[in-house]
Formats: structure tokens, sequence, C-alpha cells
């Protein structure tokens, strides 16, 4: 596997595609403008919490066989979602 990290910015609010085992979909831009599919499973519902429209991330994984980049690490690095306290 061709392990590999970006950082980018989320272009819509990610989506549930199943429930059990939790699999998250996000469509990312990356600096270069290219977009990528991204599956996150691992801490999905930490990503789904954070990450909105527009969320700047950093991302680390690898691409599998349908060109879809496997998240294995995530970070969100600016949310236009404010956090209450």
């Amino acid at each position: 596997m061709d392990q590999r990290a970006f950082n980018g910015k989320l272009l819509a609010d990610p989506k549930v595609l199943k429930l059990s085992p939790l699999l998250i979909f996000a469509k990312i831009a990356d600096e270069a403008g290219n977009v990528h599919n991204c599956l996150i499973h691992q801490h999905g519902l930490n990503f789904l919490y954070q990450a909105t429209a527009g969320a700047h991330v950093a991302l680390y994984g690898h691409t599998n066989q349908r060109k879809q980049f496997v998240v294995t690490h995530f970070t969100v690095v600016a949310s236009s979602a404010s956090v209450a306290s």
C-alpha cells in the first residue's frame, strides 16, 4: 500500500454511507485543486462531529482499488462550526 498525506478543504458536509460498521464519505479538494473521494472508518463519529462544509483538514491514508482515499488518520485544522463551552 502506498501511504500518503495531504491537506485539503471539505467541499460538502460528510455523509454516512453505512451504520454498521460506520463508514463516512467526504469529498475533499487538495491544495492543487484535485478532488478526492474519501472514506473514513476509524473515529468516523469524531470526523462527523468536527468537520463541516468548508473545513480545512489534514488527512493520512492510502488509495484503494476503486481510487478512493481511505483515511487512517485525520485532523480538522479549522472548522466553520463554533464549539459550545
